[in-house]
C-alpha cells in the first residue's frame, strides 16, 4: 500500500503551550482523511505544518517518501483551501483558476484547456467570465477547490472550508465534496470540528484532543466502537453516567441504577458509562436477551423531524436520559408523563475509566 503522507513523532511547541504532541499517522493514496476535534485541539497547527507554513519543533513529514521538513510551502506538492477561500476579487473565475498555472509558465493554450476542463468537472461550465461577486457561496467553494485541483497536487488540504456556509448549503456541499474527491482521486486531508462533515465524507477519521490523536478509524467503527471516553462523548450524541464498579462487568450509576456494561478500559473503581440515544429500545420484547431493562418517565418530546427525541428521567430518579424516537408512527401515542419500559444491549453500554 502506498502512503502519500507519512507523519512520525510530530511535535509543535510554542512558548506558552504545546499544540501538537508526538503525533504519528499515515494517509493512503486517493483517500479522504479527516481530522476532527474541538477548537484549540491543535488540528489547524498540524495542517499548517503539513502545508509548510509552520516549522515543527521535531518529527518527520514525508510526502511520497520525500521529507518535507525545511522545504518551502510553494515547493511542496500540496495545496490549501482556507475557510475564507481567499479568492481574488479583482479577477474573474477563469483568472482565479489560471493564477497558479501562470506561475508555472505554461502556454496560454494549455492554461485555457486546463481551466475549461476543471470548470466542467466542478459543474460550472460557462462560468469563466463571471466575477467572484456574482457567485453563490457553494459556487465560490467549488471555484476555490478547482483552483487548487487544477495544479494536480499530491494532497489537497482543506481547513474548515464549509464553516462559513449556512446549514442547508453545508449539507449540500458535504455531498459535493465527497463526489469531487472520488472523481479526481486526489488525497484530501480535511480539518473540521463538525462530526457530521467528518463522518459523511471520510474514508478515515482521526479524532484529536489536546494535541494528540485519540483514535484513527473508519467513520462507522469510530461511531460504534469509540476507544476512549473522549471519543465516546465527542462523536455522536451520548447519555453519560458517572458510576462505580460493582463487578467485573457490572456498575452502579450515581442515580442508583445497576447496569451490565461493556468495559473498554481496565477499571478499578470509578468510571463513566456512555449510552447513545438511538441504542435505547422502546418497549422491548420480553424474549430479547442481553438487555439492561428499566423504566423511563417522559418529561417532554423534542420534535425535530427525523431526529425527534424524548427527554426522560430514569424512573424514581432525577437522572435524565435522551432517547431517539423512531419516525415510523409506532410510538406516536407516547406523551409527556408516560412511563415506558426500555432496554439497552449490554454492548451498547460503553464503560471507560474516569
Amino acid at each position: 500500500m502506498e502512503y502519500v503522507l507519512n507523519v512520525q513523532n510530530l511535535e509543535k511547541h510554542f512558548a506558552d503551550h504545546s499544540a501538537v504532541n508526538g503525533i504519528d499517522f499515515f494517509v493512503e493514496e486517493g483517500k479522504f482523511f479527516s481530522i476532527l476535534g474541538p477548537s484549540g485541539c491543535g488540528k489547524t497547527t498540524l495542517l499548517r505544518m503539513i502545508a509548510g507554513f509552520l516549522e515543527p519543533t521535531s518529527g518527520s513529514i514525508k510526502i511520497r517518501e520525500e521529507e518535507m521538513i525545511g522545504i518551502a510551502p510553494n515547493n511542496r506538492p500540496v495545496n490549501l483551501v482556507f475557510q475564507n477561500l481567499a479568492l481574488f476579487p479583482m479577477m474573474n473565475v477563469e483568472e482565479n483558476i489560471a493564477f497558479g498555472l501562470k506561475r508555472k509558465n505554461l502556454s496560454q493554450d494549455v492554461i485555457d484547456k486546463k481551466v475549461k476542463d476543471i470548470l466542467e468537472k466542478v459543474h460550472l461550465k460557462g462560468y469563466g467570465k463571471k466575477e467572484v461577486s456574482q457567485l453563490s457561496g457553494g459556487q465560490k467553494q467549488r471555484i476555490a477547490i478547482a483552483r487548487s485541483l487544477v495544479l494536480e497536487p499530491s494532497i489537497l488540504l482543506l481547513d474548515e472550508p464549509l464553516g462559513a456556509l449556512d446549514l442547508k448549503l453545508r449539507e449540500t456541499m458535504k455531498i459535493e465534496l465527497k463526489k469531487l474527491q472520488a472523481q479526481f482521486g486526489t488525497t484530501f486531508i480535511y480539518i473540521t470540528h463538525d462530526q457530521s462533515e467528518a463522518l459523511v465524507m471520510s474514508d478515515k477519521v482521526a479524532v484529536m484532543n489536546n494535541g494528540q490523536f485519540e483514535q484513527i478509524d473508519t467513520p462507522k467503527n469510530l461511531y460504534a466502537n469509540p476507544k476512549t471516553s473522549f471519543v465516546a462523548g465527542f462523536v455522536g450524541e451520548s447519555n453519560m453516567f458517572e458510576a462505580k464498579l460493582k463487578d467485573d462487568d457490572m456498575v452502579i450509576t450515581d442515580a442508583g441504577i445497576s447496569l451490565k456494561v461493556n468495559p473498554i478500559d481496565k477499571i478499578k473503581k470509578k468510571c463513566k458509562v456512555y449510552i447513545r440515544p438511538e441504542s435505547i429500545i422502546l418497549m422491548p420484547d420480553e424474549k430479547l436477551e442481553g438487555l439492561n431493562r428499566f423504566n423511563l418517565t417522559v418529561k417532554t418530546i423534542l420534535f425535530d423531524g427525523s431526529n425527534t427525541k424524548l427527554l426522560t428521567t430514569i424512573e424514581n430518579t432525577e437522572q435524565e436520559m435522551m432517547v431517539s424516537l423512531p419516525q415510523n408512527r409506532q410510538f406516536a401515542h407516547i406523551k409527556d408523563g408516560d412511563v415506558i419500559p426500555v432496554g439497552v444491549d449490554v454492548n451498547d453500554c460503553k464503560c471507560y475509566k474516569k
